[in-house]
């Protein structure tokens, strides 16, 4: 009678608590996090300079502003951005298991990239036939430092791209082999956040 009674007195047992849950982790390689820090570092001492030269000189940069090609800018930006979703769908098409999808969306940012490539390329053609150097004046010295330095990582940035698609159409990457996928993405996010950082800074704010 006491061991029933003592039965119905006690409290419900607690569900267990799953202890396996997956740890959150940071997508790819420890190391290009680093890398991408360091950069965001070496980006940012350029933007605050930047800033600092025009709080010194706001006429002369918002007159040469002006004569920036702010459609071109608007162009890759919206490349970029592109780029980027297409770099996001390849690495949700990867852990599916849809290398070849993967790939495909990987040339699909790749192409953009080129695109943002192709339209600085015709930028600099014409900013170099009108006189323009870094010996110009203090913004096109700015202008061209940042943008050029933007557009090599851009440059490094489709490399990775390249050696990413081929992994990706070998099937070299799934949903227990991310990091290679996973690592290139990031460094190809950052150079897009980079920009659209510098292109409000550069081309557009007054």
């Amino acid at each position: 009678m006491n061991t029933c009674a003592q039965t119905l007195v006690s409290p419900p047992a607690l569900p267990a608590v799953a202890s396996d849950s997956p740890a959150r982790r940071l997508p790819g390689d420890l190391a290009i996090w680093f890398f991408i820090l360091a950069e965001l570092l070496a980006f940012g001492a350029f933007f605050i300079a930047y800033a600092f030269a025009r709080a010194n000189n706001v006429e002369l940069f918002n007159e040469q502003q002006l004569a920036l090609d702010r459609n071109a800018g608007a162009l890759n930006t919206i490349l970029l951005l592109t780029s980027s979703y297409f770099v996001v769908r390849a690495v949700q098409a990867a852990e599916a298991g849809q290398g070849r999808r993967a790939a495909t969306w990987i040339a699909g940012g790749f192409a953009c990239g080129a695109g943002f490539i192709v339209v600085k390329l015709f930028e600099y053609t014409a900013k170099f036939a009108a006189g323009v150097s870094l010996s110009s004046s203090t913004f096109h010295m700015f202008y061209l430092v940042l943008t050029f330095f933007h557009f090599m990582h851009v440059i490094l940035g489709l490399v990775i791209l390249a050696a990413l698609w081929n992994g990706a159409r070998k099937g070299r990457y799934s949903p227990g082999n991310m990091n290679g996928i996973e690592t290139g993405a990031a460094y190809w996010h950052m150079v897009d956040l980079v920009w659209l950082i510098l292109f409000p800074l550069v081309y557009v704010m007054r």
